[in-house]
């Protein structure tokens, strides 16, 4: 898989890969381009040729972990037991050749739309080159294509990028910066993309982007999600479709009628709405109010059976009252999330909510967050309660330690973000889609036996 024509390997690497699915996708992506052209991955750092890190550049807490990932590779790199280092992604789009100014160990730094270019990186290190250690292209106007890919997930899961980039305005949010403008992949790149992941094993297909929702209104000039959804649900061996980030502006009828109506779409619906004051999300530049959002939600819950809605807020962002968050709290206190992840304000010196009045400290912006998380977490166990006894379908992810036992997931839980369903069962196996009984609730988590 990763030799060369000759039969002998150009170099071994490993890889570390941080940040979100959309960061995921071009991680395995680069690791296609390097084993077609020859180099070796191996799991470990310790005794490769070198290693990449494919970094997230976020916020400052996803930027001090890629940092410190970074300097445990050059102490390997130091100590010889690696060769080189290679930065990739979103830390050095966004803070540039500071990069290698701040750390000169590492051998080379590549933004995110090098991506593809990575095996030539890879070339110049292995070569010893020190030249052109820097390797940036301007955002695409077509979007790149994943096909290829090392997949670095379960053979039976995976993540399919739609587009690249944002064109919404979020006064909190540098990812434009990283990322680009909104820039859509095609209908028929996207089904091919999802073909080859179906026939290399993929039962599960979790779609992500900047903003779903907004899929195909460059390329189209009109909202296309829904169309390309009824592509894929017509490809055989395709089991469950999860939509993630799905901004609620652009979320129409006639999407809500596709996914009521199929049997692949999970009634599952990730929507990040950051805060529902209308005033705070004015400020936030989100181009909806409370009304606008109350009205989806409750359009969602008459038309969909079985909704499940993940979320995400913000606590702390500036200028935001007591009063204010106390509606936010109030709100999410009303049930109508079964999922929620909340962060703080993060101060982000290239966007302008540095501007705004009234920056909160740190310790308020937590303070809230812990009150807004302990109200959720009563909704949350309230609906791992309301499945007791009941039969779910769940796909194995991995076995459990205890023999017998298996970890997976029900159509209510996302990889890595959410809970998982613990199950006993004899003969069988990763991948598997099972009917499991559910017997209890424990914590976030749930507990159940394979029917037969």
């Amino acid at each position: 898989m990763s030799e060369t024509s000759t039969g002998e390997s150009k170099g071994s690497y490993a890889f570390v890969s941080l940040g979100c699915p959309k960061n995921l996708v071009d991680s395995e992506k680069m690791l296609g381009t390097l084993a077609l052209d020859g180099y070796t991955l191996v799991p470990e750092p310790a005794g490769a040729d070198f290693v990449i890190v494919n970094t997230c550049g976020f916020i400052e807490s996803a930027r001090a972990e890629s940092r410190s990932v970074i300097d445990e590779m050059i102490d390997l790199k130091r100590s010889g037991q690696t060769g080189g280092l290679i930065v990739a992604g979103c830390l050095p789009e966004r803070v540039g050749g500071s990069l290698l100014e701040e750390r000169p160990e590492i051998d080379h730094v590549v933004g995110v739309f090098g991506r593809d270019e990575i095996h030539r990186v890879a070339d110049r290190l292995v070569g010893h080159a020190r030249e052109q250690r820097e390797l940036f292209r301007p955002a695409p106007i077509t979007a790149q294509q994943d096909r290829g890919r090392l997949r670095i997930t379960p053979r039976h899961f995976a993540y399919l990028k739609i587009s690249e980039g944002c064109d919404r305005t979020c006064t909190f949010c540098a990812i434009p910066k990283m990322r680009g403008k909104h820039v859509t992949k095609p209908i028929e790149e996207v089904v091919r993309e999802a073909e080859e992941l179906v026939g290399d094993g993929v039962r599960e297909l979790v779609l992500v982007a900047q903003d779903t929702t907004y899929y195909g209104l460059d390329l189209y000039g009109e909202v296309r999600l829904t169309q390309l959804l009824e592509q894929l649900e017509q490809i055989d061996g395709l089991d469950w479709i999860r939509l993630m980030y799905l901004y609620p502006v652009h979320f129409n009828d006639e999407l809500i009628d596709v996914i009521a109506n199929s049997s692949r779409i999970l009634p599952y619906l990730d929507l990040p709405l950051q805060h529902i004051n209308s005033a705070v999300l004015k400020r936030m530049q989100r181009r909806v109010d409370r009304a606008a959002t109350e009205r989806l939600l409750e359009s969602l819950r008459d038309r969909l059976d079985n909704l499940v809605l993940r979320t995400t807020f913000i606590t702390g962002f500036p200028g935001e009252t007591d009063e204010q968050f106390e509606e936010l709290r109030e709100f999410v206190d009303e049930g109508h999330f079964q999922r929620m992840g909340v962060f703080t304000y993060s101060f982000e010196p290239d966007t302008p909510a540095v501007r705004l009045e009234g920056h909160l400290p740190e310790e308020t912006k937590e303070s809230r967050r812990d009150a807004l998380m302990a109200t959720q977490q009563r909704h949350a166990f309230a609906f791992g309660d309301s499945v007791v006894g009941y039969e779910l379908d769940v796909i194995l992810d991995c076995e459990s330690e205890t023999p017998g036992n298996w970890t997976g997931r029900s159509f209510a839980d996302a990889p890595e973000i959410d809970g998982v369903v613990e199950v006993a069962g004899e003969g069988l196996s990763v991948g598997q889609l099972v009917p499991v009984e559910i017997l209890s609730r424990q914590g976030y988590d749930l507990a159940g036996a394979a029917l037969e």
